[in-house]
């Protein structure tokens, strides 16, 4: 089993690219590389053990335009059997509060039925919104860490900081 994380993003203003850099400054000392999905794809995640994704949400709940175009063919060929994923997904909880960080919660069950083993569940306390599709059943976290760059960004960092430990725990790379 390898060691070696990949870091899968989409993007398209670099607020998710911004963000997937600060989770690679927090993994300094592991290998980690990074892969941008409009330039690359996802079909390389199946070389990987330990996967972290990040996903913006877009308008009103949908996907971004690199995961929507990629969504129901290439992403639908890998088989995250023996995977272990954790997601990461940014949205605007002030200006799109019914939809807050629905696209992670759609790729968290997309990645699931896959076959992902999923770790990195995030508190939802401390933030403000009206619905999601990206809590957990008991409504007390989010499937991944959720970041708000528009009404939170100084909360951003700190957030990075804490949950990269976690899941480096939850891969048992510690």
């Amino acid at each position: 089993m390898s060691n070696t994380i990949g870091l899968f993003f989409g993007t398209t203003t670099g607020n998710t690219e911004e963000v997937a850099g600060l989770i690679v400054d927090n993994l300094s000392g592991y290998d980690v590389q990074q892969h941008d999905i409009a330039e690359e794809g996802v079909l390389a995640a199946a070389n990987y053990d330990y996967l972290i994704i990040g996903i913006p949400t877009w308008d009103f709940g949908e996907l971004q335009e690199d995961w929507n175009d990629l969504w129901d063919e290439e992403l639908a060929q890998v088989d995250f059997t023996g995977k272990t994923c954790a997601l990461f997904g940014l949205g605007d909880q002030v200006g799109y509060g019914e939809w807050f960080q629905d696209a992670m919660g759609l790729l968290h069950d997309k990645l699931k039925a896959q076959g992902a083993t999923m770790v990195g569940y995030w508190p939802n306390s401390g933030y403000k919104f009206k619905a999601s599709k990206a809590l957990t059943e008991d409504e007390s976290h989010f499937v991944g860490l959720a970041v708000d760059h528009d009404s939170q960004s100084a909360e951003t960092e700190s957030r990075v900081e804490s949950w990269v430990p976690q899941v480096l725990a939850e891969f048992d790379l510690t």
